[in-house]
């Protein structure tokens, strides 16, 4: 018997669980025992049944969601980087980056993220680019960019401060890496709503049905439109690969992932750390 982390037929189905009612349709991250993180699969699911979303004419807003006890652990790096020359690399990571989140950024109806739990990274900050964040006593948002020796990603060096003002931003962001409950994130302005995590659904269903019935069109929070956005994500994603490569970084994924007794991921990175003084000539 071979066991799979991921569900190996019909992985997409499976690991996105979509569900229509009054014109919302929602879609609920389904991988709960790796907290829903961010694998490639995962990924190509989420932007998929988005994709299917966008075309449906029925589909009048969208709720995200995921399958307890995590909203999203973020994107699995040791999962997603590969062993390529340093230039092919680089301009990997700029170019999946940008499409994540521009994913988020150019569907083109109300969508609302349903924090059921923890969220972290990548599904924190593309969460703020979504029409609004309902969040329930359960959830948690970590953005730990600093502590990993990475800039900011997902606009947030831009929209965070616009929703929260500069220092709650740079709490997050920076060194202190705060991570506000869902009390605190609606106080600071992170998240609009928040609900009891047994009523979450019912309210972020009322929520996301008064948007499909007045006929509601895409918005983005904050002072920026969409073309500034997707300039911002443009440009982080040149940085966030600078720093992908960079020793800090590199150093600190392989200690993670050893410490997870990850050990082939882990000796990918030892190995791009160690040989990053040879390598990094050919960026």
């Amino acid at each position: 018997m071979t066991a799979v982390s991921e569900p190996a037929r019909g992985a997409k189905t499976q690991l996105i669980l979509t569900a229509k009612k009054g014109g919302v349709t929602t879609l609920t991250m389904n991988m709960p025992k790796r907290l829903n993180g961010w694998t490639d699969k995962m990924m190509a699911a989420m932007k998929e049944a988005l994709a299917v979303a966008a075309r449906d004419d029925e589909t009048k807003a969208v709720i995200l969601t995921g399958a307890d006890p995590y909203y999203c652990a973020g994107v699995n790096l040791g999962g997603t980087l590969r062993m390529e020359h340093p230039k092919e690399l680089h301009a990997m990571i700029v170019e999946h980056n940008q499409a994540l989140f521009d994913t988020f950024l150019d569907f083109p109806k109300p969508i609302l993220v349903a924090a059921n739990g923890p969220a972290i990274g990548a599904s924190v900050t593309s969460a703020t680019l979504c029409d609004g964040i309902i969040a329930s006593e359960k959830a948690t948002f970590s953005t730990p960019f600093a502590a990993l020796g990475v800039c900011p990603e997902g606009c947030s060096s831009v929209l965070f401060a616009q929703l929260m003002g500069e220092r709650a931003a740079q709490r997050m962001l920076g060194k202190e890496g705060w991570k506000p409950t869902a009390a605190e994130a609606l106080e600071a302005g992170l998240v609009q709503w928040t609900a009891s995590h047994e009523d979450l659904m019912d309210e972020a269903q009322r929520i996301a049905q008064q948007w499909a019935d007045e006929g509601a069109e895409r918005r983005f929070r904050g002072s920026s439109d969409r073309a500034e956005l997707k300039a911002v994500n443009a440009r982080e994603s040149i940085q966030i690969a600078d720093s992908f490569l960079g020793a800090p970084f590199l150093k600190s994924q392989f200690e993670f992932l050893w410490s997870k007794k990850k050990r082939g991921p882990a000796a990918m990175f030892l190995s791009l750390w160690l040989t990053r003084p040879l390598w990094s000539r050919l960026l």
